[in-house]
């Protein structure tokens, strides 16, 4: 068996991590790029979301890399995610692709023994001992609180460094750094120095610089091809800026939700506008735009792929919360035609618009 993953922001780092601790034979593919996503959207339904599409472009290039075993994680509910295995299965086969798909899905739709099976037929394949795949996971969860924490504060602190730039320099390399290593306890202890490293950078915190919270769709938001690299964009603007869903969050959010104790206080945000379960993560995004409104942030930049049925019901929402809780918004749809000149000037448009605003209460006081 050799495996191999979709992209997702980071997770393919606390992914190797795992398989080099677990000394499993994997494959991970190039970061997603024009190629992944031509290769996707030739072989998709035209009408499904950029997520599959990128995926499938994904899992072409493991294939070709010797994979012959690939392992997704599960649904979000009522939303197309919940069937992307079984249409990618369809679509790999009539390309002739002979590979196996395990599938880690919620415990509420396979139930927790065949959820353990699943997870048994990856671990089968580690010769460690019980006590060493323990170890193993826990190493990987922990780098992948770590570096969701060492992210958050470089996109938070790029509006107070003293030295532009530093937030992303150090960032990007601390990600080149980890991938290239491939002993897991050295990896993790990379990743702890670049964490110390991050909380002692020279910040000026007397500058108030604009503060945006990103928020919609966990894929497009936590994977930057999709959203054409928006932090890094805004990091080179100056501005700070926050996002609730990370690898981590996500993984404590579905291990919470067997006791419903998952998200409390981003679903408690979200009951004013939408107190209802519809899929995806559309509450979440709600409660993340009236805790922006809470902590003080300047506006919110939702972002969803083309025809997201939940993030169009939060979308809708959006205005309301924005007129009422006095919280510019900006919604950006993603998908394969998205073209960057335009993107671009609405980004820059809105945080000018941010910044004028400012400028504006403040001549007011």
């Amino acid at each position: 068996m050799k495996i191999t993953i979709p992209h997702m922001g980071n997770v393919y780092i606390a992914v190797k991590i795992l398989f080099d601790g677990l000394g499993i034979d994997y494959v991970i593919p190039p970061l997603n790029n024009k190629e992944a996503l031509s290769l996707g959207s030739k072989y998709s339904p035209e009408e499904i979301c950029l997520p599959l599409k990128l995926m499938i472009g994904n899992y072409i290039a493991g294939i070709k890399s010797g994979a012959d075993t690939i392992l997704l994680v599960g649904s979000c509910g009522p939303c197309r995610f919940g069937e992307y295995s079984e249409l990618q299965l369809k679509i790999l086969e009539y390309l002739e692709y002979n590979v196996d798909f395990i599938v880690i899905d919620a415990v509420k739709s396979i139930g927790m023994r065949e959820l353990f099976n699943r997870i048994q037929i990856v671990g089968s394949e580690s010769k460690k001992r019980f006590p060493g795949k323990i170890n193993s996971v826990i190493r990987a969860y922990n780098a992948m609180c770590i570096l969701d924490e060492i992210e958050s504060q470089a996109h938070f602190k790029a509006g107070y460094e003293k030295n532009k730039g530093e937030c992303k320099r150090l960032l990007n390399s601390c990600k080149s750094e980890v991938l290239s290593c491939n002993q897991p306890d050295k990896a993790l202890k990379i990743l702890k120095e670049y964490q110390k490293r991050i909380k002692n950078i020279a910040v000026d915190y007397s500058k108030n610089p604009i503060k945006v919270a990103i928020i919609g769709e966990i894929y497009t938001v936590i994977e930057p091809f999709t959203n054409l690299f928006i932090e890094d964009v805004l990091m080179d603007m100056s501005v700070s800026t926050k996002r609730n869903l990370t690898p981590s969050w996500w993984l404590k959010d579905m291990l919470l939700k067997i006791i419903k104790l998952n998200s409390m206080k981003l679903l408690k945000a979200s009951n004013e506008f939408l107190p209802l379960y519809i899929g995806g993560h559309a509450r979440e995004c709600v409660g993340e735009a009236v805790l922006a409104s809470r902590e003080g942030f300047d506006g919110a930049i939702q972002i969803f792929p083309m025809g997201c049925m939940p993030e169009i019901v939060s979308k809708a929402i959006l205005p309301t919360i924005s007129r009422e809780k006095k919280l510019p918004m900006l919604s950006l749809i993603v998908d394969e035609m998205t073209g960057e000149a335009g993107y671009m000037t609405r980004i820059e448009a809105f945080i000018d618009l941010l910044e004028r605003r400012r400028e504006h209460v403040f001549a007011g006081n």
